[in-house]
């Protein structure tokens, strides 16, 4: 498996995730993680877009990417951002297996 901008930013981002999950956490990691997940959302979603025009993975990078938007805050409580933060972070990974299987 080739290591691309694309694969780095997603490890990353869901890295990010996964730690958000840590109780204890200052206000402003969630803020950071905000801005990092949404500029990834957007950046692989226009990628994908660019390589296969039409994908389920650009709606769901392109709906994370408004879900985790630092402008206009999408406000939930503690225990949904958790799952939320879990299920996105779980995707964006499996999102590099299976792209990576498509192309093959």
């Amino acid at each position: 498996m080739k290591l691309t901008n694309k694969k780095i930013l997603t490890i990353v981002a869901s890295g990010f995730l996964f730690v958000a999950s840590i109780d204890g956490l200052p206000y402003g990691y969630f803020t950071f993680l905000r801005f990092v997940v949404c500029a990834v959302g957007f950046y692989i979603a226009y990628k994908i877009y660019e390589e296969k025009k039409e994908s389920l993975w650009v709606w769901f990078f392109s709906g994370v990417a408004v879900l985790f938007n630092p402008i206009f805050i999408i406000h939930l409580e503690r225990g949904t951002w958790v799952i939320i933060d879990l299920i996105v972070g779980i995707l964006f990974i499996l999102s590099i297996f299976l792209s990576e299987n498509k192309k093959s």
